[in-house]
């Protein structure tokens, strides 16, 4: 059904709410997303949307996603449709497909550049502006009475900062009246600026409906690279309150929580729109606690834990992809929990479903969540742009690269194309661990010392709920030669001992490892006061593939901003065709000197 149609129909005490979700990186995490996503509908939003990842990098789990939740779950899903890298011919096969699939909604929009390019450049000339996308759309034979149009309003201004406020104001009626029905902001955190943009829009004669976005503070660190990446202008007060409790992961989601139902109470009361729109970050229970608290559903009834979902053993045709038999399975289950693999980390434990990988900690989080690369090494193409690479000098050759990992390390730079942020407290426990494999060349894009039982307030390993343990293994990543692999491997043959995994890949698809396939290495958990052991960062073949595809792409983003006969562009081209990616990890979380002793050791 029409998400207009719904909207006009809708008769509650409470304004309605849609819930956001994006495709998950790895199938696991697909696999996984479903019956959270069904869970979820069981809290009766008026609709769901799915996104549409820049330049159409997750087409086909993005289509695929918003056919199942369509299809075989009837939930009114919303498809977000982008401008960006959409060759001729693209932007018809996805609408095609998503009338065949029965989704009668698309929220038109530019997109963002792609990665590692500052500018939005269009593809086809058709598709300059949301605006185009949403005319093409209206005046599309096929298409026209198919879809009921959104579009995105930017209430603090959009992220490239190209506009004045009046301008986006003017844009935005364009979009409105070339045909959009409804309107979805961007995700804010200043009701004030909110309420007075409202008021300027209704001014404009744009009368349709507004949902504005409304994402609940999940963790300190997403939330600090997702305010950085859609230039969300955070007041101070909420900075400073944050800034205060974000060693406290528990501490941080109650407060994301209560600022929610606070923004939610007050533009609902001092304004007209008819719903918000939850940006989830595929995650559930801060959502759910929420609507709680606003009265809008009743409270959760006591839910008896059970096991994770195990990973469908299934060949997918595309990613993500699940048979129809396997989908309706999925929804006829109850979908209160979901049932854990066996050959999980800690099997025999047990861990509520709607909140098993709510503390994502660390770079790696767990590959089966849904959620799994919302804070991870994921999210970093705002980390190699012209400004950053000026930081970064012109590397014409391999002692370039190792000075700038070193200047990183000593703080001379703050950043890499591999980290958009400073170096962490953290990861100046290991420093000089990290500085003298950086001037052996092998550069290194993460690590984590060994810590054994340390109280869960130390302000720079400690997290989640204050009164606990936390506990972690050691492990280096770094690029290096296939040389260098093959040292490592008969290092850890002869005397490894049992103790010492690897994980070793390059851009070409080889993978080199000890670690059996099924073979999961949790090096990141906490025991706490009346819960049950919590594994936040576990490290396996799943999710070190896929980051591995990232991080070689880095430097293919790199190299791209230099010519292509240049020095620089053949140096960094030539890392991404030659060099391996390789993870190490000591099992001995107790020696905080046992993996470094054994790397450097003869």
């Amino acid at each position: 059904m029409k998400l207009i149609d719904k909207i006009s129909s809708y008769n509650s005490s409470h304004p309605f709410y849609t819930f956001e979700f994006f495709p998950p990186r790895t199938d696991q995490g697909f696999g996984n997303l479903l019956p959270r996503i069904v869970r979820m509908a069981n809290l009766n939003p008026l609709a769901i949307s799915v996104t549409w990842g820049a330049g159409g990098n997750t087409k086909d789990t993005s289509l695929n996603l918003a056919e199942l939740t369509q299809s075989e779950y009837r939930l009114d899903t919303i498809l977000h449709l982008t401008c960006t890298n959409m060759e001729k011919g693209m932007v018809d096969e996805a609408l095609r497909a998503a009338k065949e699939s029965g989704i009668h909604n698309i929220l038109a929009l530019r997109g963002d550049p792609p990665r590692g390019k500052e500018e939005w450049l269009p593809v086809d000339i058709k598709f300059q502006h949301a605006t185009d996308l949403v005319r093409y759309i209206r005046s599309h034979p096929e298409f026209s009475s198919s879809f009921c149009i959104g579009v995105a309003a930017y209430p603090e201004g959009h992220p490239d900062h190209l506009a004045d406020e009046e301008t986006e104001l003017n844009l935005l009626k364009e979009k409105v009246d070339a045909g959009a029905d409804f309107i979805i902001t961007q995700l804010f955190y200043d009701e004030d600026r909110f309420i007075s943009w409202f008021e300027k829009v209704r001014e404009k004669g744009i009368n349709q409906p507004i949902l504005p976005g409304i994402m609940p503070i999940q963790t300190y660190q997403s939330f600090a690279r997702l305010t950085k990446l859609t230039g969300s202008k955070v007041p101070l007060q909420i900075m400073s309150d944050i800034d205060a409790i974000k060693h406290n992961d528990q501490l941080v989601k109650d407060y994301g929580v209560e600022l929610a139902v606070k923004m939610i109470r007050r533009i609902t009361t001092e304004t007209d729109i008819p719903g918000v729109h939850f940006c989830t970050l595929n995650l559930e229970k801060s959502v759910q606690r929420v609507l709680e608290s606003l009265r809008w559903i009743g409270y959760s009834p006591q839910v008896v834990p059970n096991k994770l979902i195990e990973e469908p053993t299934s060949e997918h045709v595309l990613p993500g992809t699940i048979t129809p038999v396997s989908a309706a399975s999925v929804a006829a289950l109850g979908l209160i929990n979901i049932p854990a693999s066996e050959t999980e980390a800690g099997s025999g434990e047990l861990n509520k479903a709607d909140s098993w990988d709510d503390f994502p900690n660390g770079r790696w989080g767990d590959s089966k969540s849904p959620a799994y690369g919302v804070q991870g090494p994921w999210g970093n193409n705002d980390a190699v742009n012209q400004g950053t690479i000026s930081q970064w000098g012109n590397p014409k050759s391999l002692e370039d690269l190792t000075t700038i990992f070193l200047q990183y390390l000593h703080s001379e730079i703050n950043t890499t194309p591999f980290s958009s942020d400073p170096i962490q407290n953290e990861s100046r426990l290991i420093l000089p661990h990290l500085q003298r494999l950086t001037e052996h060349g092998w550069w290194t894009v993460g690590s984590q010392p060994a810590v054994d039982g340390v109280h869960s307030s130390d302000p720079v390993v400690g997290w989640g709920p204050r009164t606990g343990y936390v506990y972690q293994k050691s492990f280096v990543e770094f690029f290096c030669t296939e040389e260098d692999v093959r040292m490592i491997e008969k290092k850890v043959a002869e005397k490894g001992d049992g103790w010492v995994h690897y994980y070793a890949a390059n851009s070409k698809g080889e993978c080199r490892s000890n670690v059996p396939d099924d073979g999961r290495n949790a090096v990141t958990w906490g025991v706490f006061s009346g819960q049950e052991l919590i594994q936040t960062t576990i490290i396996e073949r799943q999710s070190f593939l896929a980051w591995k595809e990232e991080a070689f792409s880095i430097w293919l983003d790199w190299a791209s901003f230099y010519p292509p006969a240049s020095q620089e562009r053949k140096l960094l081209e030539g890392v991404h065709n030659e060099r391996y990616l390789l993870n190490i990890i000591h099992h001995d979380y107790k020696s905080k000197e046992a993996l470094w002793t054994f790397i450097f050791d003869a």
